[in-house]
């Protein structure tokens, strides 16, 4: 609120979160786009990108918005861009030190870590493995830490070991937000919409959604509904503008 009073005296478009971008998103859209009758608590559950909202990764999520709107200073503002930069040279180095089967360090992660190397790896590759960590991948010969700075070094780990499913979760918010983007006209009229019930009319009409991502998220409108208001939304936009 106080961010957006701020942007409004400067004569600045308003600001908010996204569902994907903090637990603060998703507590303000639930609020506004389902409404609640009893008091509301914000529960991990109701995110359903709760993957990316991680406490590990808060800073990198935020902190390039919070500079924009002037809310983090140069020092810290430098600090984080050295961190992020730090994290994807470590990871880039990872990925560029191979190891190969029959080596030193291949005899070591068989004879200790029980992880025999049929191929050649390189250090990410490894460290993506379960029974792996950065640790012990970088004690291995030739590897090393490639960054003093612990709190580096653990988001390394994690956005190594998490990668697949972190993908997965952003093609979903790719494909919502294509939703998020497609408007709904403020003086949109429902009731001229084939194909929905009374039921969903009633529950779009009293909430007014502003998007159809916002639609999608009301209880009890189907996704078969959200489907009817694409098709309709497009043709209308598809009319010519009469004078």
């Amino acid at each position: 609120a106080g961010i957006n009073a701020s942007l409004k005296v400067r004569e600045m478009d308003s600001w908010s979160l996204a569902r994907n971008e903090a637990y603060l998103g998703v507590l303000v859209d639930d609020l506004i786009t389902r409404g609640t009758q009893e008091p509301y608590r914000m529960f991990t559950s109701r995110a359903e990108h709760r993957l990316l909202l991680r406490e590990d990764n808060a800073d990198l999520r935020l902190t390039e918005a919070g500079y924009k709107l002037g809310l983090v200073d140069e020092a810290r503002w430098r600090f984080f861009c050295e961190k992020r930069t730090a994290i994807e040279q470590e990871k880039q180095r990872l990925k560029s030190i191979w190891i190969r089967p029959g080596s030193t360090a291949a005899d070591k992660l068989a004879s200790e870590y029980g992880c025999p190397l049929t191929r050649e790896f390189n250090a990410l590759e490894l460290i993506r493995r379960p029974e792996l960590n950065y640790e012990q991948v970088t004690a291995l010969d030739n590897v090393g830490v490639g960054h003093s700075s612990k709190q580096v070094t653990d988001q390394v780990e994690i956005q190594i070991k998490y990668a697949g499913y972190v993908e997965r979760q952003l093609d979903e918010v790719a494909k919502l937000q294509q939703q998020e983007s497609t408007v709904i006209p403020v003086d949109f009229d429902y009731s001229k919409v084939p194909g929905l019930s009374n039921e969903i009319k009633q529950k779009l009409l009293s909430h007014r959604p502003e998007t159809l991502g916002q639609a999608s998220r009301i209880s009890g409108v189907t996704p078969a509904a959200i489907s009817v208001l694409r098709i309709y939304i497009k043709k209308l936009k598809a009319l010519p503008r009469t004078a």
